[in-house]
């Protein structure tokens, strides 16, 4: 019986002895962390329901007459003349009296949306899109001048919306040249035809890099939520965020007299004091607020400041068809000083509550200064 005591007493020490440390509760905030059932839940799944009481105003139609700078035919699932018109009751229910159309077409294509649109030339603003598919051949540039004053007698009055992530200009992942020769937008072979968008009094609509958590892992860190996974660079083959961006300054600097729109707040909107500095150097460069309402939304103040100071500079686009309930959520962001609105991305979003100078700057006023009417 002794024996056996003393042999317990020997397994029990040796395992005091040997196990790991004790480990001491994870605290958070002051807040001790505790298993439970929420750890189950994946972060692509989570979806607060907030419990705060605040006022939720609601816009029915913008406070002023509104030009969208910056719609795709595509996204709004234009494939008819019917559809044409079932666009054109959305808008006039909302506010808008002009739509830029960004018609991601050329030759043929191009011809038939102006068919398409032909009945409402009051109402939309067709743009071409630059096919650069033969960019290696000796008389790439000839061909492209030729195709963009054509189209321009067609009715085209503006070129973009025109996309550079990485690939080169107009190139994705699967279509993109060797890195080397890839074409970016200050590249020889394209000045020619930004002279004679100026010569014509085209705009550029400009899409240069992306947002810039594009760039960044995908992991616990990723400021944006799984379902922008889609537009994921980092690791691959495309030139840093910052050495495309720095394509602009090149671009503006040798093409004064052409009006370049760079679309998204130019990817640049989570640096609005970055920005500031280049519309001040450069008078030609101009932005559109598309599908940027969750960098709007989530900075007020800052954004009030800066689109007040650039009312003259900016543009409305929104970049997400032509859908009615997305058009009233912009009329609220932009107009009421409402609080925790639902957001697209992750972020709750804060009314800016613009003044009417500005709502109408950015509405209306600086796309009637921008945009070609001829």
């Amino acid at each position: 019986m002794v024996k056996y005591m003393k042999t317990v007493l020997t397994v029990t020490a040796l395992a005091l002895l040997t196990a790991a440390p004790a480990r001491s509760q994870e605290v958070k905030y002051g807040v001790p962390v505790k298993a439970g059932p929420m750890d189950a839940i994946l972060a692509k799944d989570r979806n607060p329901a907030s419990s705060l009481v605040v006022p939720v105003t609601e816009v029915s139609k913008a406070k002023f007459p509104v030009i969208d700078a910056h719609t795709h035919s595509s996204m709004s699932r234009i494939r008819s003349k019917e559809d044409v018109r079932r666009w054109v009751r959305t808008m006039d229910e909302v506010g808008v009296e002009l739509s830029v159309v960004f018609t991601n077409a050329s030759g043929a294509a191009f011809d038939r949306q102006v068919e398409w649109f032909a009945e409402y030339p009051s109402r939309f603003q067709l743009w071409y899109s630059l096919d650069t598919s033969g960019a290696d051949e000796p008389d790439f540039t000839a061909k492209a001048l030729a195709e963009l004053e054509r189209v321009y007698r067609k009715g085209a009055r503006g070129l973009g919306e025109i996309t550079d992530k990485g690939w080169g200009v107009e190139r994705n992942e699967n279509t993109a040249a060797p890195r080397a020769r890839r074409m970016r937008f200050d590249d020889p072979r394209l000045d020619a035809i930004w002279q004679k968008c100026a010569e014509l009094n085209m705009p550029v609509n400009i899409h240069i890099a992306d947002h810039p958590s594009a760039w960044k892992p995908q992991d616990a860190n990723q400021e944006r939520t799984a379902d922008f996974q889609t537009f994921a660079l980092y690791g691959k083959d495309v030139p840093s965020y910052e050495d495309l961006l720095t394509v602009r300054e090149r671009l503006l600097a040798r093409h004064p007299k052409t009006k370049f729109v760079f679309c998204h707040f130019a990817n640049q909107g989570n640096d609005t004091a970055a920005l500031a500095q280049l519309l001040d150097r450069f008078p030609n460069m101009y932005l559109d607020i598309s599908a940027r309402d969750y960098e709007i939304g989530r900075q007020p103040r800052t954004m009030r400041r800066f689109l007040q100071k650039y009312r003259d500079r900016i543009m409305f686009g929104t970049d997400m068809g032509a859908d009615k309930q997305m058009y009233l959520d912009w009329w609220r962001l932009l107009e009421t000083g409402d609080e925790y609105m639902p957001g697209r991305v992750w972020w709750p979003y804060y009314g800016l509550e613009l003044d009417d100078a500005t709502l109408k700057a950015l509405y209306r006023d600086t796309a009637l200064k921008v945009l070609n009417f001829k």
